[in-house]
């Protein structure tokens, strides 16, 4: 395999963003053909999806291309945000070493599913769903055991409009898309949560929906206020957005939790409500979230998979989440300059998430990196 190669652009119109796009790939044609295309588009262009697809399939002559629309999109070093813009990157992978797959939605479907890569099987996945698809994290459980690693890399489209277009060598709604790769392809993954734990892992004791009643036997209330050190209601009030919860991951030996809002509290009931389902025998830890922790992790996730590698990434995909970016980490592009900072140059595409997809789970406030060996 050689080298990736991308182009990213903003224009008023679509047509000159994917000119501008065609010829930073043309000018990068002596790093390689290709034959998989990676296509994102800010929510401006939802709706032209269709066409730049074709546009950028005719004048490439890649056949295969994967991709959807989010309301900001990245590419190496830069992040497009609240504009019209493209980024497009394609790589020259193996023969029968992937498989394109359209939009499965349900069980059936995803059991169904053609992955096979030539004759070999599927080993992982970068998938690409609409967030009104349903249970997204069932869905994402039962396509990762389809993969023999079972680890998927994606993210959920974003889009101010009425939809949310996923591109698997063609435009469909709903459901989930991509593409599966065999394990001839070798890829890096990582994950930054953004977050600092306030505490240990406290057990919920007694739970309802999405109400958490007790932690370790206690009022949910009371722990909270001992972990983040405030006893006035007001305070706790004022620090939505800075503090989660991370729920624990069942049968992780990593300390791995998924972040999830503190969407409400109960003072007369001493009660917490959270953006997930809270079960009892279930791990919860309060996080703080903020520039400084954010960067730290981030430092920490690129240092990580920095460290891990035997040779240079000849390509990249981000999916970050649409509360990171400049807002939380502080700059224009200020994530995307982190991540070119720690590997370089390297050829990256991807976009702004509703939600972020890593091994067999649905994330959120994630980063996903992952690199191609």
């Amino acid at each position: 395999m050689t080298g990736f190669r991308h182009g990213h652009a903003a224009a008023a119109d679509w047509r000159t963003a994917a000119q501008d796009c065609l010829a930073q790939l043309d000018a990068d044609k002596n790093k390689g053909g290709g034959n998989l295309g990676f296509l994102y588009v800010t929510d401006f262009f939802a709706d032209a999806l269709p066409d730049i697809h074709r546009h950028f399939a005719a004048a490439t002559g890649v056949a295969h291309w994967v991709g959807t629309v989010g309301i900001g999109i990245c590419a190496t070093g830069v992040e497009y945000l609240d504009e019209p813009a493209i980024v497009a990157m394609i790589g020259d992978f193996p023969p029968d070493s992937f498989r394109v797959f359209g939009a499965v939605s349900g069980p059936a479907q995803i059991q169904s599913a053609d992955l096979r890569c030539g004759e070999a099987p599927a080993s992982i996945a970068v998938v690409h769903a609409d967030p009104l698809a349903g249970d997204i994290a069932q869905q994402l459980r039962l396509l990762a055991k389809r993969t023999d690693s079972g680890f998927l890399m994606g993210g959920l489209a974003s889009s101010r409009g009425p939809t949310n277009p996923l591109l698997a060598d063609g435009v469909e709604q709903g459901g989930m898309s991509g593409v599966a790769f065999s394990d001839a392809v070798i890829v890096a993954t990582r994950l930054t949560q953004g977050c600092a734990p306030l505490s240990p892992a406290h057990e919920i004791t007694g739970a309802q929906n999405n109400i958490v009643v007790e932690l370790d036997g206690r009022p949910a209330l009371e722990v909270l206020r001992a972990d983040v050190g405030i006893i006035a209601n007001e305070e706790l009030a004022q620090l939505g957005g800075q503090i989660f919860v991370g729920l624990s991951v069942p049968g992780s030996d990593t300390g791995e939790y998924l972040v999830r809002n503190l969407i409400g509290i109960d003072p007369g009931n001493k009660l917490i409500a959270i953006g997930d389902h809270a079960r009892k025998g279930q791990r919860l830890q309060f996080c703080r979230r903020d520039h400084e922790t954010a960067r730290a992790d981030m430092t920490r996730m690129l240092d990580s998979i920095r460290e891990g590698l035997y040779t240079s990434p000849r390509g990249a995909l981000y999916y970050s989440c649409l509360g990171r970016g400049g807002a939380l980490l502080g700059g224009k592009s200020e994530e995307l300059k982190m991540i070119r900072s720690a590997l370089g140059d390297v050829p990256l595409a991807g976009f702004f998430c509703n939600g972020e997809i890593s091994h067999n789970r649905l994330y959120g406030y994630t980063g996903v990196l992952t690199l191609f060996l």
